[in-house]
């Protein structure tokens, strides 16, 4: 997904739904509003391309590609997504041309802190040494791209919320046909578009385009924003066995969880980007992470309640030190105490680079 592309150049690429299981370094109290401290930034290496350990390049035809959205998928392993993906030629600016272009692509990895480096064990390949594309395209409306927005296993089946994206416009806009949930019950080596859920964006005002999901041990949480780069993140709720049933979706309208759609009010955020949310227990917090494209950086909140209240925004690390940044995503691991690992993408590269952040 483009991020910084200079007014009219052609956008292609994956938005990142970003959601980052951050660590908070305080014990939140009712009604607190933890801000942990960003102690230190830095980079760990390349994820994928040519500059990666992984060699995607060599092993799967993965030249250039961005997301990486990681959640563990209850088999002992982490299932990453990406969005738009290249062969040979296609690393920098996202550039699409006659590429080996595929809309989007799933990896697999192993479950631990990667303090040394991500490692990338295996692609869903549709052919030796291709990765091929799990999110079939829909042939009945224009579509230039579908995209991950966000994954999630829950009760041995993985799930993953998708846009589909009808065209890109200026840096920051996009236009979706609608959002959806794709599943899969094998570990993620297919997947089926569901039916249902899914969230018409025919006006163009859907606010559950873009993503983040996790879950409590009751509920599956849908934190949405409309397409684009701008805009609230509203919140949705169901229970983690009806996932496919858009009837039982409830939506918080600031004072109470309500089925009508419609009543959805933002708990954060006036400019929310690709987003991330998710809990620690070890502090009892929730976090979420954004790219805020007014300030071209990435940024943290955090809560006691997924409802709120939500701490002010602060910044975790700026397009100064790391040009084009966009889409945290968070390894649902922890490392040491107040470490996070997360990745990012950069459009300049076109690629997925690991992080890690210490909390002061």
């Amino acid at each position: 997904m483009a991020v910084f592309a200079p007014a009219g150049r052609r956008r292609i690429g994956s938005f990142a739904g970003a959601v980052v299981l951050l660590a908070c370094v305080l014990t939140p109290q009712a009604g607190a509003e933890p801000v942990p401290r960003v102690a230190e930034v830095s980079a760990v290496g390349w994820v994928t391309g040519a500059e990666s350990p992984n060699r995607t390049d060599l092993r799967f035809r993965v030249h250039g590609t961005d997301l990486g959205i990681m959640w563990t998928d209850g088999r002992g392993g982490v299932l990453m997504a990406f969005g738009d993906t290249f062969g040979p030629g296609g690393s920098g600016h996202g550039a699409r041309g006659d590429l080996d272009w595929r809309a989007n692509a799933l990896g697999r990895t192993t479950l631990g802190p990667p303090s040394v480096g991500l490692v990338i064990a295996d692609m869903v390949q549709d052919s030796p040494g291709r990765a091929g594309e799990v999110i079939p395209r829909d042939t009945a409306v224009q579509e230039y791209t579908v995209n991950p927005t966000a994954g999630i296993s829950v009760r041995g089946r993985q799930y993953l919320h998708y846009m589909s994206v009808r065209s890109w416009g200026a840096p920051g806009h996009w236009r979706t046909n609608y959002a959806g949930i794709a599943y899969s019950d094998d570990g993620g080596a297919r997947w089926t578009k569901a039916a249902t859920p899914r969230w018409d964006n025919s006006d163009g005002g859907n606010g559950f385009q873009l993503a983040a999901l996790v879950r409590d041990d009751r509920y599956v949480y849908l934190f949405g924003k409309p397409n684009g780069r701008f805009g609230s993140a509203s919140l949705a709720r169901v229970r983690d066995d009806e996932v496919l049933d858009k009837a039982a979706y409830e939506y918080w309208d600031g004072l109470a969880w309500r089925p009508d759609e419609a009543r959805a009010r933002p708990v954060f955020g006036d400019a929310v980007g690709e987003l991330s949310v998710g809990y620690r227990k070890y502090c009892r917090c929730w976090m979420a992470m954004y790219l805020d494209e007014r300030r071209a950086a990435i940024v943290l909140r955090t809560s006691p309640t997924p409802i709120g209240p939500w701490s002010p925004a602060r910044e975790v690390v700026s397009s100064r030190d790391y040009p084009g940044l966009y889409a945290p995503f968070i390894h649902p691991e922890m490392g040491s105490r107040g470490e996070v690992y997360f990745v990012m993408s950069q459009w300049e590269q076109y690629n997925v680079r690991l992080m890690r952040m210490r909390l002061g």
